[in-house]
């Protein structure tokens, strides 16, 4: 199903807003696979990262929002890119928490898994459609 969005939405904002979930997701399973996710959950940095993950979740609702939904999407776009900015580097000194050791299965890890996920899990958690609509 195609969608037009507005002029100010930039056309790739949806497939960089569902990467970054998915690396974000990614990273979330292997730290949990490996059972390290417990020491880090009350860590600031993970729960900075867990709102830089929610803004993201947020912008591809309101992409899913009929057309006509009144939304100031220049300050929406505006928002959701400095979201995208500083998510590399948010989800990098999460990385950095852990010890040499946990660090090497870490980045051992989390590429397999990232590969592994469906594109549909960007949409994890998000009310309303899960089908991405294009």
């Amino acid at each position: 199903m195609s969608r037009k969005l507005p002029a100010a939405v930039p056309p790739t904002l949806r497939s960089r807003l569902e990467t970054a979930r998915l690396d974000t997701l990614a990273l979330m399973r292997a730290l949990d696979h490996l059972h390290l996710a417990g020491d880090l959950l009350a860590h600031p940095m993970l729960r900075g990262l867990f709102e830089l993950d929610a803004d993201c979740a947020e912008a591809l609702s309101v992409l899913l929002r009929p057309p006509g939904f009144a939304i100031d999407w220049r300050a929406m776009v505006r928002d959701t890119e400095a979201t995208l900015r500083r998510l590399p580097a948010a989800r990098e000194k999460v990385r950095l928490l852990m010890g040499p050791d946990d660090l090497a299965q870490l980045l051992t890890h989390e590429p397999a898994l990232r590969e592994s996920l469906d594109a549909a899990e960007a949409y994890n958690g998000i009310q309303g459609p899960t089908a991405r609509i294009r």
